[in-house]
């Protein structure tokens, strides 16, 4: 016959195991659990709120921003989702001291991607970096030294390394099934408005402008800036080929399996509301020559729509075998004859995982980064050696397009012959900015 007391006893033993356990296994989520700070979040450090939100174990919980509006807004929003509200901060650089985060992303304006991605691999932080990695050649060999002296891990931004059908394409081009692809064309097409004329005026109140412009030397405010004009002004932008094409470049020459081309010439132009201040080309055609008689080219059309096979933005590969045509959507293989043998499609995504296209490749990305981090994946989809070379393929564009010369580059290093052109792979910083790998 069972004694009661030794039942209760065993009852509150089991208990006690059973809570320990818990606790253990509490513990052991807390300890492997990611904190991710997403600084810039007007734009695309939305989609880095919403892939990163998603992931098993891995908790949003700081926002920056330099605009207070923004920063309350976008908190609201993720709120509403269900998600824990995070905290804010309009400095990135209070965060980088504490242990309140362990991953920081960056989707501020290009100028100050390299310095907050050096700053926070000097703290201690992983770091996903959004495309262009900087805003000349000389921030991405910053990144290189700052990533290999910390051992921080590192991951570019462009998203179409993580796509399983953009994957499996590189897996046949390998294998030699369009036999030697000499050629790869890429293009990009939007219908972008006017910008206007600014005026100088005082920064809106929401706004922080001395942070907004971080690393650059400081100006006056302009009415045309902020949030997204800086684009197409050369102090604060990279112009559409940084903008966009590097997401192209970046699959073409992985899927020819080169790096740095021997010479750069680009044709730009501006034949869209030349009265504003847009300050570059909104037209452009660049190509990249390499050794073997092989090409990469790049036609940009920022205010022109029209579509190349279909697509508003693509890449083609010419084979001595046959062609394909990718984008983040799928691929199509074609014969010699042009026809079409083979399409493969990326399959609709659940609400959980995003959608076709840069939604479910965000979370692809974000996925691949931190089980980096924990160590249940060797290898980047996008490290940061890889992301400085495909960054620089455009800001050679840039270059060449700047001091309107053809350019003989270095295939080893990627730097030009030209003293001109020298003169654009570094900026100056405003003091107490500068970049400190």
């Amino acid at each position: 016959m069972f004694d009661r007391r030794m039942m209760i006893k065993s009852a509150a033993a089991a208990t006690g195991l059973a809570m320990t356990a818990k606790s253990y296994a509490r513990i052991q989520g807390a300890n492997d659990r990611l904190r991710v700070g997403v600084a810039g979040i007007n734009g695309r450090g939305q989609a880095h709120m919403s892939a990163f939100a998603k992931l098993p174990n891995v908790e949003v919980t700081h926002l920056i921003d330099v605009d207070a509006a923004v920063l309350a807004k976008r908190a609201d929003e993720f709120a509403a989702k269900g998600n824990t509200r995070p905290r804010t901060e309009r400095d990135y650089r209070r965060l980088l001291s504490g242990r309140d985060i362990d991953i920081i992303t960056v989707a501020t304006p290009d100028f100050s991607h390299a310095k907050i991605g050096v700053d926070a691999m000097n703290a201690g932080k992983h770091v996903y970096l959004e495309k262009p990695i900087g805003i000349a050649p000389a921030e991405g060999e910053a990144l290189i030294a700052a990533q290999k002296r910390t051992g921080r891990v590192l991951q570019v931004g462009n998203q179409q390394r993580s796509s399983r059908e953009t994957r499996q394409l590189l897996d046949m081009v390998r294998a030699g099934e369009l036999g030697e692809v000499y050629e790869a064309q890429t293009w990009y097409a939007n219908n972008r408005k006017s910008i206007g004329k600014g005026q100088v005026a005082a920064p809106p109140p929401t706004l922080d402008w001395d942070l907004w412009q971080g690393p650059r030397p400081r100006d006056r405010y302009r009415t045309n800036l902020v949030h997204y004009n800086w684009h197409w002004f050369w102090k604060y932008g990279t112009g559409e080929i940084c903008n966009n094409a590097m997401h192209e470049l970046d699959i073409a020459r992985w899927m020819m399996g080169v790096t740095y081309p021997t010479t750069v010439s680009a044709r730009g132009s501006r034949n869209f509301f030349e009265g504003d201040d847009w300050e570059m080309y909104d037209t452009m055609a660049l190509d990249l020559n390499y050794d073997d008689d092989r090409v990469i080219r790049w036609n940009g059309q920022s205010c022109n729509g029209m579509r190349t096979y279909g697509r508003g933005r693509g890449v083609l590969l010419l084979g001595t075998k046959g062609s394909a045509v990718v984008d983040r959507n799928g691929f199509e293989l074609y014969d010699l004859a042009g026809k079409m043998v083979r399409e493969v499609k990326a399959p609709a995504e659940s609400e959980t995982t995003g959608t076709v296209g840069e939604g479910a490749l965000d979370v692809y990305h974000a996925q691949n980064f931190v089980d980096v981090i924990r160590g249940r994946q060797q290898a980047l989809a996008s490290p940061i050696q890889e992301g400085h070379i495909s960054t620089t393929l455009c800001h050679l564009g840039n270059m060449a397009y700047r001091t309107d010369a053809m350019l003989t580059v270095d295939p080893a290093t990627g730097r030009p012959s030209s003293a001109d052109a020298m003169k654009l792979w570094s900026v100056e910083y405003e003091p107490g900015w500068e970049l400190r790998a």
